[in-house]
């Protein structure tokens, strides 16, 4: 992991106002900030992000250090009028705003995109909301729980596993987040060609519906519909990772030859001889069945094993990772994906990694998620 104070990147040069709590606005403001940008965050000690459970420091929760370095902290009351013309002096010397406040919120405090605007024409404005603004849910209260429901992902689990389950990964703010990333560097372009800055409304909903839609549309991509919606690989019963000799593994025999590869080196050459795998594809009928006996036979050898054969075979496979131990995990040490980094203020702390690699311009951890209001009095001294 790259933690250098001097490293520079693709966006050196470039500041962003993160105006954002929880997750979806912090996280994309972090990854902004990996890619080089100088990111201020303007915060109070209320983000319910700050507020869970903690170890050392009050306010330096898990969630807290996992989407907030490369950050400066200001601490401003933005209902106090001389705290709130200071947020705006900064958001004058910005290139990029993010907010997730809701649209009342942000128009009560002269904080929307016309009064910004007006006073930095070349500010991109990136405003993530639960629904769009022009909808009648425009002011609805937005969880990741209630954007699974509202863009389909309640229904695929429901219908894949018989219970209407959230997945336990707050997706809607995370893919959100990585959309209004791209969004800004788009913006950002455009910026560096015309001087001209834009308002960016990311709908979550929309965001996780388009999301959703690329493979499970599916039947209905078609006018008349051809079929269901669903992917039916994913949608089929018992799409699992399966049970080894001694643990789980995800296991996807992709074609005939990698059905009867797997049979043979689990001992079950009748079942390789089996007619339903016989020809150059295995009829979407028989899957769950096919599934089902890749269940049945997994426990003949272990992961390890299975990592072999499925590599010698070409057979789609991969160990599942277990959180407790991904530390202890190869790939993931050899990656610097979890490196134990020294924080200021909490000591020895599992940092997670920047997952690309820039050959150029590469990525870095500047600064470790700063406590609450830290660099107020730092960052408020360059306005003079």
């Amino acid at each position: 992991m790259n933690t250098t104070e001097n490293a520079t990147g693709a966006l050196d040069g470039v500041r962003v106002i993160d105006l954002s709590t929880v997750v979806m606005g912090p996280y994309a403001a972090q990854i902004l900030g990996d890619l080089g940008a100088d990111v201020i965050k303007i915060e109070s000690p209320s983000d319910t992000v700050r507020n869970g459970q903690y170890r050392t420091t009050p306010g330096m929760t898990p969630l807290n250090l996992n989407v907030n370095r490369n950050k400066r902290s200001v601490a401003l009351n933005l209902k106090d009028e001389d705290q709130r013309a200071k947020a705006l002096e900064l958001i004058d010397t910005a290139d990029v705003l993010i907010t997730n406040m809701r649209p009342g919120a942000l128009a009560r405090l002269g904080l929307n995109y016309a009064d910004v605007a007006e006073r930095n024409p070349k500010l991109i404005y990136a405003h993530a909301q639960g629904f769009r603004s022009d909808s009648d849910r425009a002011g609805n209260a937005a969880y990741d729980e209630t954007v699974q429901a509202s863009s389909g992902l309640v229904d695929i689990t429901n219908r894949a596993l018989g219970t209407p389950a959230y997945l336990p990964t707050i997706i809607g703010d995370k893919v959100s987040a990585l959309t209004i990333a791209y969004s800004v560097l788009a913006a950002l372009v455009h910026q560096r060609k015309t001087g001209e800055g834009q308002h960016i409304e990311i709908p979550m909903t929309d965001t996780l519906i388009a999301f959703n839609l690329v493979e499970h549309l599916s039947g209905h991509v078609f006018e008349p519909v051809q079929g269901q919606t669903g992917f039916p690989l994913s949608m089929l019963q018992g799409h699992a990772a399966v049970p080894t000799k001694d643990g789980l593994a995800c296991v996807i025999p992709y074609n005939p030859q990698n059905f009867r590869d797997f049979f043979q080196a689990a001992g079950r050459p009748d079942l390789a001889e089996d007619p339903r795998v016989s020809g150059d594809t295995v009829a979407p009928e028989h899957q769950t069945a096919m599934m089902a006996l890749v269940t049945e036979c997994a426990p003949a050898l272990t992961t390890e094993e299975w990592s072999e054969v499925c590599a010698k075979h070409s057979i789609p496979m991969a160990p599942v990772l277990e959180l407790d131990k991904a530390h202890e995990d190869t790939y993931v040490r050899e990656g610097h994906l979890l490196d134990v980094v020294d924080h200021p203020s909490e000591g020895k702390i599992r940092s997670v990694g920047i997952p690309v690699k820039f050959s150029a311009t590469p990525a870095s951890v500047r600064s470790l998620a700063p406590l609450p209001g830290q660099h107020t009095a730092e960052v408020l001294s360059e306005l003079a």
